[in-house]
């Protein structure tokens, strides 16, 4: 990001494990398509859940306060988030300058996660990338009732065995997430505008699911998945001004 907030280049790898590696390899990347150096770079924050392994960074931030930042800059009118990541999933609800005024976190499990769905996508030998686009095409979604990422494999697996279309069963699947993170919206307190970040964002299955379950339209961004890093440069661009004795709205 430069001095007036535009996104010069973003990078997202994966290269598994989350580690200081990962981070170096993304910046290098990043820094190739701004077509830039590393010494024209003033300060780094970091997030996420590697955010303190990372030490090349100036300074980390929670993954909740840089997702709020983000997604008020590109949205100064949204009042919630709805961050569903590989790991975990997060509710956060803004008040009207932007700021974190509640929070709800699911992380001790995989239920509603990206890893959620790559469990159910292995189990019916689909590609996790078609899972959203199959879902749409859903028109009697399965009764999948588990959260837990291992009681629904077998759930997913009996309904197989029952007979139900593949096509149900993984709308049933998009249907169970829209509820978990539907009841986080409504413990936070559901306020319009509602947007939606992270990359299960990306699946145009489980976005429908849950404008269904809330009864609203969810905002999305081009690529959700980099809110947080938005989020986090903001961060730094306003820290490197007021090193410099400037001002960053």
């Amino acid at each position: 990001m430069d001095g007036g907030q535009r996104v010069l280049a973003y990078s997202v790898v994966n290269q598994g494990l989350v580690n200081e590696e990962a981070a170096q390899n993304s910046l290098a990347e990043a820094i190739v398509r701004a077509g830039i150096s590393r010494e024209d770079i003033s300060t780094i924050v970091t997030t996420g859940y590697g955010r303190d392994l990372v030490k090349f960074g100036n300074r980390s931030i929670t993954e909740i306060t840089c997702h709020a930042a983000g997604a008020h800059h590109l949205r100064p009118e949204i009042r919630t988030i709805v961050d569903v990541g590989g790991q975990d999933s997060k509710v956060i609800a803004l008040d009207d300058r932007g700021r974190v005024a509640t929070f709800r976190m699911n992380d001790k499990c995989a239920a509603g996660t990206g890893r959620f769905l790559e469990v159910m996508a292995r189990a019916l030998g689909v590609e996790l990338a078609d899972f959203g686009r199959i879902a749409l095409q859903s028109q009697n979604p399965a009764p999948v009732s588990s959260f837990c990422a291992v009681f629904a494999e077998s759930e997913v697996v009996s309904l197989a065995a029952k007979g139900y279309p593949k096509i149900d069963i993984i709308g049933g699947i998009h249907q169970a997430i829209a509820r978990r993170l539907s009841s986080m919206v409504r413990a936070v307190g559901l306020r319009e505008p509602v947007a939606m970040t992270g990359g299960v964002a990306k699946n145009e299955g489980a976005v429908r699911a849950l404008e269904q379950a809330l009864g609203v339209e969810i905002v999305l961004h081009p690529e959700p998945q980099i809110v947080g890093a938005l989020g986090a440069a903001l961060f730094a661009l306003r820290s490197s001004a007021a090193s410099n004795g400037a001002a960053v709205r």
